[in-house]
């Protein structure tokens, strides 16, 4: 079952001459709900450029990648639902403030069930909702972007 269109070439990651302490692993939530017939997607902003970007964190101990992403759903942007262990893809990131490492943000669908007026980063991070193909123009990663486009959730499991 496929859920994202392939990625071009230009997409394919390359570790080549990475050494393996200077990449690091990230958990996105790709946040997604239907309104009006429209299926809509989540960006929050960063902290410090206000950039759009996916929910996403580090590695909990403890709980599944599909999880993190979750509890990071929560935090950054106040967003509860069903999570899907099934991992999108991977983009490539990197920190305004460490150009010189690389981050990879491995992507799990969330499917909202409820949008909290509270949550923990509520006064750090602005959340909002756009049309996948719109949420694509406005993040910088071309791999986010791409997975933004291609993603259909009638091929997620019931």
């Amino acid at each position: 079952m496929t859920m994202m269109r392939p990625l071009t070439k230009a997409r394919r990651l390359s570790l080549a001459g990475v050494s393996k302490r200077s990449v690091r692993t990230q958990f996105a939530a790709l946040c997604f709900r239907e309104k009006k017939g429209e299926l809509q997607v989540c960006l929050v902003t960063s902290r410090t450029s206000k950039r759009w970007i996916l929910p996403k964190g580090w590695p909990i101990h403890g709980h599944t990648p599909a999880r993190a992403a979750a509890i990071e759903a929560y935090e950054e942007a106040g967003l509860r639902g069903r999570t899907y262990e099934t991992c999108l893809g991977v983009y490539e990131t990197r920190k305004r403030h460490d150009q010189r490492r690389l981050f990879l943000a491995m992507v799990y669908p969330l499917k909202v069930k409820k949008e909290l007026n509270n949550w923990p980063e509520k006064h750090e991070r602005r959340r909002k909702w756009f049309t996948p193909e719109k949420a694509a123009d406005k993040v910088d990663e071309p791999g986010l972007a791409d997975m933004l486009r291609g993603f259909d959730p009638a091929s997620l499991p019931r």
